[in-house]
């Protein structure tokens, strides 16, 4: 008969080993009693342990990391934590220059001075940083965000932040427009702006601006969406003996020239040489002035007695005949040459009309000097001898309108007028010769006032057309300048 039980004591300890027992021989109702397995090894099937496997939760102690790191503080598994905006990490108060770390907020303490917070060096999509004006002063002494290499608004260049209370947060999204502003909070303007060196600088409002009288450079160190310019260039000298004025240079002025983190050299063109006698020779043209894509034409040489007046950013005047008439009138010069648009400049004036025939004329009287805003004036022709006159040098142009009302440092005597025509001479009896253009045109002479007016210097106005006797030297034109404008705050 088959034993199916065994008494506690039938058996002795280690008498019977697994390979005694058939497969599925044994099982739990065979069992009477709780078996202690403590310090026992139980080998499991090679299989995973599922979730229905497991009674209850697993105590965050039994694991090895029983808490995450949310916004800079650890949390256990199964709490909750009110995350602030844009999981920004704020610092402690900043009160010097720092280099900012992505993903971090910093309170910026501007009351002791300036501060310049650089962004990181390296970034990807999604970076970001944020900024606070912590003590309300930003305004007095800003605070410059150095892109360290990188683009801020998509352009080259460091901004600047001037506004009280101002709050910013940047983020990095690529190499083209680089790090870009996605909250604003009493900004004013965010847009880039330019700085440089270079010439004679005066801070008017919001802007600087750069005067160049003289060769010099223009040094951009950070570039802005574009900069203002005015550029002229040299006067037109003025002719010898009943003498057309010389022309104005050539005047440029516009908003918004695009420019680059580079060097841009200045050329400031000098006015032209007087005509002189007893060569009887015509004033000499003016030169150019150039700024980087933008060149001014110097002025036309006014003409000496008989010829036509020289082209020009604007024309020199047409010169006087010498005697009761019956030659053929003399041109004033072409402006405006080379051709630009807007016009830089402006015809010059006739000379004397001549009478072919009839009661004689004084043609004498010589053509004005083109202005930037105006044509040279004709010369007038009077009954012979002795009742003509010269013809008035164009007016010039206000620089006003761009760089600002007067007075201003720059301005000087001509009151922010610049490119005024040299004014024609003529001679003998009761005539006169022709006044200089506003904006620095010199005076034609005359009898009364032999000596012609030399135009103003770094005003680009033509020289004055000589009077023939007793002085018959023209006058010299004036120098050119170069102003450049932008916003720095």
């Amino acid at each position: 008969m088959a034993i199916n039980k065994v008494g506690s004591k039938g058996i002795e300890d280690g008498s019977v080993a697994a390979v005694d027992f058939a497969p599925g021989t044994v099982t739990d109702v065979k069992l009477n009693a709780t078996q202690n397995l403590s310090s026992k090894t139980i080998t499991l099937p090679n299989t995973s342990v599922t979730n229905g496997m497991l009674a209850g939760s697993i105590a965050n102690a039994k694991l090895s990391n029983s808490s995450i790191t949310a916004s800079g503080t650890a949390v256990a598994l199964g709490a909750s934590i009110t995350l602030n905006n844009e999981f920004v990490e704020w610092q402690s108060v900043i009160t010097g220059n720092t280099t900012m770390v992505a993903g971090r907020g910093y309170f910026v303490n501007t009351t002791g001075g300036a501060i310049s917070m650089t962004l990181p060096a390296s970034a990807s999509i999604g970076d970001f940083v944020a900024i606070k004006d912590y003590a309300g002063t930003f305004a007095t002494n800003k605070l410059t965000i150095l892109r360290n290499g990188h683009n801020i608004q998509g352009v080259a260049n460091e901004s600047l932040i001037s506004t009280n209370r101002a709050s910013v947060v940047l983020v990095y999204v690529d190499s083209t427009k680089g790090w870009l502003f996605t909250h604003e909070h009493n900004v004013a303007d965010l847009a880039p702006k330019t700085a440089a060196t270079g010439g004679t600088v005066a801070t008017v409002g919001d802007f600087k601006i750069h005067a160049f009288t003289g060769d010099g450079n223009f040094v951009v160190s950070a570039a802005g969406p574009g900069v203002d310019f005015m550029v002229v260039a040299g006067g037109g000298g003025g002719g010898a003996d009943r003498a057309g004025g010389g022309g104005a240079g050539g005047f440029r002025m516009a908003s918004n020239l695009p420019v680059g983190v580079q060097t841009y050299p200045i050329t400031v063109g000098g006015g032209g040489a007087a005509g002189t006698y007893p060569n009887q020779t015509p004033g000499v043209a003016g030169s150019n002035s150039i700024f980087s894509t933008i060149t001014s034409a110097g002025g036309g040489a006014g003409a000496m007695g008989g010829i036509n007046g020289g082209n020009g950013g604007s024309g020199g005047g047409g010169g006087g005949q010498g005697g009761p008439g019956g030659c053929s009138q003399q041109a004033g010069g072409s402006g405006n040459t080379p051709p630009v648009s807007p016009s830089q400049g402006n015809n010059g004036g006739l000379g004397s009309t001549p009478n072919p025939g009839g009661t004689p004329t004084d043609t004498r009287g010589s053509g004005g000097g083109g202005g930037a805003s105006a044509v040279g004036g004709n010369a007038v022709t009077g009954s012979y001898p002795g009742s003509g006159s010269g013809g008035d040098g164009g007016a010039g142009t206000s620089a006003a309108p761009i760089f600002g009302s007067n007075p201003q440092p720059f301005y000087g005597p001509t009151n922010g007028v610049y490119a005024g025509g040299g004014g024609g001479g003529t001679r003998v009896g009761t005539n006169t010769g022709g006044d200089g253009g506003t904006g620095g045109g010199g005076d034609g002479g005359d009898p009364n006032a032999p000596t012609a007016g030399a135009g103003v210097a770094n005003s680009g106005g033509g020289g004055g057309g000589a009077e023939g006797s007793p002085t018959y030297d023209g006058a010299a034109g004036g120098k050119g300048i170069v102003l450049i404008r932008y916003k720095f705050q």
